[in-house]
């Protein structure tokens, strides 16, 4: 492969925040002297989202448009069915959980391992925290998510996430979820393959601009969960052989 590593990024209507995002990472990488393709994925936006990085002078930066609003999760898939790394992160375009997290997670990289990003974990960093309410529902919504899915997974929401190659494209061109379910869909996925989990301690900032509507994507966040079960019960989720 051209590229050691891919860096998805979905973005709707980020003209503010992801340039700066963009030029932390070309510089990070730089610095670090790594090969890598920066994919981002526009789902729709209505700003000036994707004149502003078309602006930018970052080499192997590709963009991807959706025509509409599809999803993050739609979006993340499509950057990563799309991507040519070794390696495939995917990550947010306000860079709360900081690209030089990355450093910790290549030094820990292994073909049968995907390695995830976790807030709750005693070695993490909060160093901007959330809103009290959107702390409850998360705290919620995790509490959910172990009862119906996992036991042993604390965050499954964090947005920074490095798979192999060979793992993303195998369950990311299963996922059927196309807005914020998709992490943990993703991973019981991954799961049902045998694959490890690894939650990796991270610093985090949470970023005051935010794309969530606390009632309306926390209720279709909950009714994807029961979709994901519903579909673990009548065997939607095939492996297919060699995973």
């Amino acid at each position: 492969m051209e590229n050691y590593l891919s860096i998805v990024i979905p973005a709707y209507n980020e003209e503010k925040r992801l340039p700066v995002t963009l030029q932390r990472i070309k510089d990070y990488l730089n610095k670090k002297n790594l090969s890598a393709e920066i994919i981002v994925v526009d789902d729709g936006s209505t700003d000036s989202t994707v004149e502003k990085i078309r602006q930018l002078k970052i080499d192997n930066l590709k963009i991807l448009q959706n025509a509409v609003n599809c999803g993050k999760g739609y979006a993340v898939k499509r950057g990563v069915l799309e991507a040519k790394g070794e390696y495939i992160l995917f990550t947010d375009a306000d860079n709360s959980t900081p690209i030089e997290e990355l450093d910790n997670f290549l030094s820990q990289v292994d073909e049968n391992t995907i390695l995830i990003g976790s807030r709750y974990l005693k070695e993490s960093k909060i160093e901007i925290k959330q809103p009290m309410f959107r702390v409850m529902i998360g705290r919620l919504g995790n509490f959910l998510i172990r009862l119906l899915l996992f036991e042993n997974i604390k965050d499954t929401q964090c947005g920074f996430k490095l798979f192999p190659h060979k793992i993303a494209k195998g369950i990311f061109s299963q996922q059927r979820i196309n807005r914020f379910g998709f992490d943990f869909e993703i991973l019981k996925l991954a799961k049902l393959r045998g694959y490890r989990i690894r939650e990796l301690p991270v610093t985090w900032l949470n970023s005051p601009i935010s794309r969530v509507n606390p009632l309306k994507d926390t209720l279709r966040t909950f009714l994807e969960l029961i979709f994901i079960r519903l579909n673990l019960i009548r065997g939607v989720y095939k492996i297919k052989e060699g995973r």
